[in-house]
């Protein structure tokens, strides 16, 4: 071939690129790697994580990736990763079953107070948030008595974790049925909303809490030791992973479905304790459950793609199966979405699930004032000091950008602003 004629067939293919929805992303060693992330910036660790974990034998046909997508543990936040005979718990996290829930209320903006500070307060004050390190103390993140409702969700969780802890017995002190129901700390939030028709919404953020942390390391850490038992080399440490059929696979496939059942409850108990502040804040009669999402976007389960039965694990990523409904949240100050699935099968029917950060944590603290914080959080009753620094806005990718690469995955239902957010 000559120079010309290599030249010519080079712009071809980036004209084609171009013409597509999603850039790939490959090496020699690597399974390919498809990138919804037009017009997002994604940074070169990311890409060379994304790599590794498509070098691994056991990807299925490719790896989607979305645009929210960062460097992350084990595996890119931001990635789909379908598999068969083995599954990473790197991948999949130690925030297991992390996800959002939204409800649309009958209410609309102008049954809401003058002044928010009052249901903030409120939301604080009945959703447990933050972790408060004490000597013999209650952790205020925690309940010190859970209520009632707490104890019945505990009573359809209780059992299977027995039976998790008779197998890995450094499992059951931990923190279980005390954080049921509470929100955490990090970009963990309860937030209220409105909508572009000026419907107040209820949408909040948070996972399996201690329990699910616990989890999630105890069976990282086995698969490492399986690694190093039967002499696997690794392109890294956090790509240990658990093949099929193996006792250590069963038991974690068992606890990752119970932890993922622990974040959906816990999601539908802190629902309740915020329709409950709404409605102490608000006299006025009304109706909480219009419409509602839950939704995870750290985890994995059992489905069928290409008439295969495959493991999907999205690490930071939502289903979006035709119809399907998701949330897509934007940071502190931004919008956020309520979405519905394209059905899109290369990507493995998903989308993003958030606007995905630009900057570590402590880039951001070193970056930006409390000025900047106040700033770019206009318009919103929420925390503004020093220790939220963290989740400004400017942290994150900017959301339009976001939604405007993923436009062949999702359709946008409603359009959401922030009113209020409590953060952990």
């Amino acid at each position: 071939m000559s120079v010309i004629e290599a030249v010519k067939q080079q712009a071809q293919i980036e004209q084609e690129q171009q013409k597509r929805a999603y850039q790939v992303l490959q090496n020699e060693k690597s399974m390919p790697v498809k990138m919804w992330t037009n017009g997002v910036i994604v940074d070169d660790n990311s890409k060379q994580q994304l790599l590794q974990t498509a070098q691994m034998p056991f990807i299925y046909k490719w790896m989607a990736v979305m645009p929210d997508v960062h460097f992350g543990l084990g595996a890119t936040i931001g990635s789909v990763i379908p598999t068969k005979g083995a599954i990473i718990p790197a991948a999949v996290g130690v925030d297991i079953g992390c996800g959002m829930m939204a409800t649309r209320t009958s209410l609309t903006a102008s049954d809401l107070p003058d002044n928010l500070h009052g249901l903030r307060t409120e939301l604080e004050r009945l959703i447990p948030h933050g972790m408060t390190k004490t000597r013999g103390r209650r952790d205020q993140g925690s309940w010190e008595t859970p209520p009632e409702m707490v104890d019945q969700a505990w009573a359809d969780l209780v059992a299977d974790f027995e039976l998790i802890c008779a197998k890995h017995p450094r499992l059951k002190n931990t923190n279980n049925r005390k954080q049921l129901g509470t929100l955490g700390t990090g970009n963990h939030f309860v937030e209220i909303c409105l909508d572009e028709h000026d419907h107040v919404w209820i949408m909040l953020h948070s996972g399996s809490r201690g329990v699910g942390n616990a989890i999630g390391n105890h069976f990282i850490e086995l698969a490492r030791k399986d690694m190093q038992k039967h002499f696997i080399n690794l392109p890294n440490k956090d790509l240990a992973y658990l093949v099929e059929g193996t006792e250590h696979f069963d038991d974690y496939w068992f606890a990752v479905g119970w932890a993922q059942r622990f974040a959906m409850k816990n999601r539908e108990i802190m629902m309740q304790s915020a329709i409950k502040a709404l409605a102490t804040i608000i006299p006025k009669p009304f109706n909480a459950k219009l419409e509602a999402v839950n939704c995870h976007h750290n985890y994995v389960e059992k489905e069928e793609h290409y008439g295969e039965e495959v493991m999907v694990t999205r690490k930071g990523a939502v289903s979006a199966k035709l119809g399907q409904y998701g949330i897509i949240p934007g940071s502190m100050g931004a919008k956020s979405f309520i979405v519905r699935g394209l059905g899109n099968q290369e990507s493995f029917c998903s989308c993003s699930h958030g606007a995905g950060r630009v900057m570590s944590r402590a880039e951001a603290k070193r970056r930006f004032t409390v000025e900047d914080q106040i700033a770019q959080t206009e318009g919103v009753e929420c925390r503004k000091d020093a220790d939220v620094i963290d989740e400004i806005p400017s942290a994150y990718k900017p959301i339009e950008d976001v939604m405007n690469a993923q436009k062949d995955l999702v359709e946008v239902v409603y359009t959401l602003r922030q009113v209020v957010c409590v953060k952990g």
